[in-house]
């Protein structure tokens, strides 16, 4: 017996249709997507799509016409403005130390004391010579007088002798006026006389010769004492020099001794900083010295208020690329400063001149001062604008080309804008 072949019902072939008519919407939507997202994409990749930014998250500034004078920032150490170098000039023991590091002095105030045996014991033998040349001359003063008293009598006696025989040769030649005496006589008196007055001569003579040569000797002796005298108080000076010294009030920064070392001459000891004011010595760039000039302002922020300086002295030697320049205070200087304290200072460069400026701020860092976002107040936009600086200080720098005054600009931070060449600004 035949049977009648098998047959698919109506109801799974309308199942199956429309299980086939969902897959294909479902498809087409999601081709639709996959459309719009790489369009998105797409736009964004360009760059054609324009973020949105706040008014609120930025910082407007308006470019204006100003004074400004470049400045180099740099950092300098405060340093005293005089500074004292203790160095032994004897060499010797260390027998006392004073005072220690830190301590403050008045000109006079012994800081170290040193020991030499050698040179007091040259001291010792200098005063004995010294003695004795004194006792030397004393005695020679001494014969010096009697030769002269002795002089002075020998003189008086023979001007005694000359007076006798005078007398007696006037009384023979009145004699002779009445040929009362012989002629033998009175030749053989004013032969006598003669000899006296020749006599009287030749000891003058003598005497002022020997008189002579004894003051030369008395004044070596004198000149020779007086050496000796001399020498002996500048031995006694480099004594007293083993006691150093304090030359100004300061304070002592630096002691490089112990009780006992052996310091020998000239060796340093120790430093005293002068306390009558301070400096500011800064290191800059072998770059910057054409433009460091001496007399150039300078200032800094310390305490909330600024100070000022003045560039007195630029040291011409460069070394490792840097050279350095002094400044001092002008006007009051910080109160509390202290040696060896960084100062943070702007060093003016060249003159004041009227100048298009900009404030620093935020938007720096992302340019490095090549463009600005300029704001389109009618479009509602901030544009990417190329610029070109020039002179710059710690508060503004200078739009040379770019700008023009009364251009409004973002000075803050661009971070968000992208790097785009345009972002749209909205109220909220």
């Amino acid at each position: 017996m035949n049977q009648a072949p098998a047959t698919t019902p109506p109801a799974r072939h309308r199942t199956g249709r429309t299980l086939r008519i969902v897959e294909i919407c479902l498809s087409a939507v999601l081709i639709v997507l996959l459309g719009v997202l790489i369009f998105r994409f797409h736009l964004l990749g360009d760059g054609e799509a324009e973020p949105v930014i706040r008014w609120s998250d930025i910082t407007v500034t308006e470019a204006r016409l100003g004074p400004i004078r470049e400045t180099l920032a740099v950092e300098a150490a405060v340093q005293p403005l005089a500074t004292i170098a203790l160095d032994a000039v004897e060499g010797g023991r260390v027998e006392r130390i004073f005072v220690e590091i830190g301590s403050v002095v008045k000109a006079g105030d012994p800081i170290v004391q040193l020991e030499n045996t050698s040179l007091l014991m040259d001291i010792m033998n200098r005063e004995a010579e010294l003695a004795q040349q004194s006792n030397n001359l004393r005695n020679t003063r001494l014969s010096m007088e009697q030769f002269k008293l002795q002089l002075s009598q020998q003189q008086t006696d023979l001007d005694n002798q000359i007076l006798q025989q005078k007398k007696l040769y006037d009384r023979y030649a009145e004699l002779d006026k009445d040929n009362l005496i012989s002629k033998q006589s009175i030749e053989q008196a004013r032969d006598q006389y003669d000899y006296l007055l020749k006599r009287k001569e030749l000891m003058e003579k003598s005497q002022r010769s020997e008189l002579a040569l004894r003051i030369s000797q008395l004044e070596s002796l004198e000149q020779s004492l007086e050496r000796m005298q001399a020498n002996l108080e500048a031995i006694r000076r480099k004594q007293d020099a083993l006691v150093i010294k304090a030359p100004l009030a300061g304070i002592v920064t630096n002691l490089a001794v112990e009780t006992g070392q052996t310091k020998t001459a000239g060796q340093r000891l120790g430093q005293i900083d002068v306390l009558n004011g301070f400096k500011a010595v800064a290191t800059i760039e072998e770059e910057h010295l054409p433009r460091v000039e001496v007399g150039a302002a300078a200032e800094f922020d310390y305490d909330g208020r600024i100070y000022r300086l003045d560039v007195r002295k630029i040291m011409p030697e460069v070394q490792g690329g840097r050279f350095q320049a002094e400044m001092e205070f002008r006007g009051e200087r910080p109160k509390g400063i202290k040696r060896g304290q960084t100062l943070h200072i702007r060093i003016g460069l060249g003159e004041v001149s009227q100048a298009l400026l900009l404030p620093r701020g935020e938007y720096l860092k992302a340019s490095g001062g090549d463009w600005v976002y300029r704001i389109d107040e009618a479009a509602g936009t901030a544009v990417r604008q190329a610029i070109r600086t020039g002179r710059q200080n710690a508060d503004a720098i200078e739009v040379v080309k770019g700008l023009k005054a009364g251009d409004r600009v973002v000075t803050s931070s661009v971070a968000a804008f992208g790097g785009r060449d345009k972002v749209s600004l909205k109220d909220k």
